[in-house]
């Protein structure tokens, strides 16, 4: 976190945020955009699953929403058809619109962050010209001094699957961080903040069980603090209708439901002896989705709650 808040003060700087969902992007994301906003930069969120699909699958209106939605935050007059040419392309008129406008207008630093990048990852086509596209601004700010108001966050949810060469993709540059699973230290550390007196034992079994999924381990924990069920309870009937878990556990079988092969996959890895193979595009869905992990080249549930739950 002290990284991200010294990284958007440099100009021109890239942060590169990644985990599965639910492991805490969105709130760091918050955090670094309130850190901004103290120190007097403009700042613009845009959450790309907020992205209509027609807009996802066509690269010029992709980009005109971008525009659109960065002059809207910004309370800029929207001056799209001045900037935009046909001949010279999506991209380049995109470019001069931010850079010939909008830094323009802008006269502090400036932070941009674009949250579920993933959903680009969906579109490969659109994908590899947005993402070079947003490498290409980082590479700017070396030679113009404009560019070095911008502060580009992308956050996003899994391993990029879409083909690039390592001199276009922004996902080799500036910041990475990647956020990860608790360790039972952690978790004991936290069981006390929630004002738990948990031994190790306790932290163990609540390992066990959620992988330190970080907001499976604060559901528990504030279950627990609250004298609602007690550990015991909660290791009981934590797959169960009954269990804590329950809303969390629903959201993720009616996707599953939408998408039956999605389903029919987690079922063989959750029924799976050890680590198994599985296509690279259900295995960036299910991973986005928080459900699995990888071990090398192959995959496995990524807690004991989840290989209990979709084990059939």
């Amino acid at each position: 976190e002290t990284q991200a808040y010294e990284e958007i003060q440099k100009p021109g700087a890239l942060l590169r945020i990644k985990a599965p969902q639910e492991m805490g992007k969105t709130s760091l994301l918050l955090r670094i955009l309130d850190r901004a906003n103290s120190l007097g930069y403009r700042t613009v969120s845009l959450n790309l699953q907020q992205v209509d699909e027609l807009i996802l699958q066509d690269l010029n209106r992709f980009l005109r929403w971008l525009c659109a939605n960065v002059s809207h935050q910004l309370k800029l007059k929207l001056k799209l058809d001045d900037y935009w040419d046909e001949d010279i392309g999506g991209k380049i008129s995109c470019t001069l619109y931010f850079q010939d406008y909008l830094l323009e207008e802008v006269k502090e630093p400036f932070v941009l962050a674009l949250d579920e990048v993933n959903q680009l990852f969906e579109h490969p086509q659109v994908a590899k010209d947005v993402l070079p596209l947003l490498r290409s601004w980082y590479e700017e700010a070396k030679r113009f001094p404009i560019w070095r108001k911008l502060r580009l966050v992308v956050v996003h949810s899994t391993e990029i699957y879409v083909p690039l060469n390592l001199k276009q993709s922004p996902f080799n540059v500036g910041l990475p961080i990647q956020l990860d699973y608790f360790n039972q230290a952690q978790i004991q550390q936290l069981a006390q903040s929630y004002g738990l007196d948990w031994q190790d034992e306790e932290a163990q079994q609540l390992m066990t069980l959620v992988g330190g999924h970080p907001a499976l381990v604060n559901i528990a924990l504030y279950h627990l603090s609250c004298n609602e069920i007690n550990l015991e309870q909660l290791l009981a009937t934590a797959s169960k209708t009954t269990g804590i878990y329950h809303y969390h556990l629903q959201r993720h079988r009616a996707r599953l439901e939408e998408q039956p092969e999605l389903r029919l996959s987690l079922e063989a890895i959750t029924t799976a002896a050890e680590p198994i193979s599985v296509e690279p595009m259900i295995t960036y869905q299910l991973h986005s989705m928080g459900l699995i992990k990888q071990v090398g080249d192959k995959v496995m549930p990524s807690c004991e709650l989840y290989r209990t739950s979709f084990a059939h």
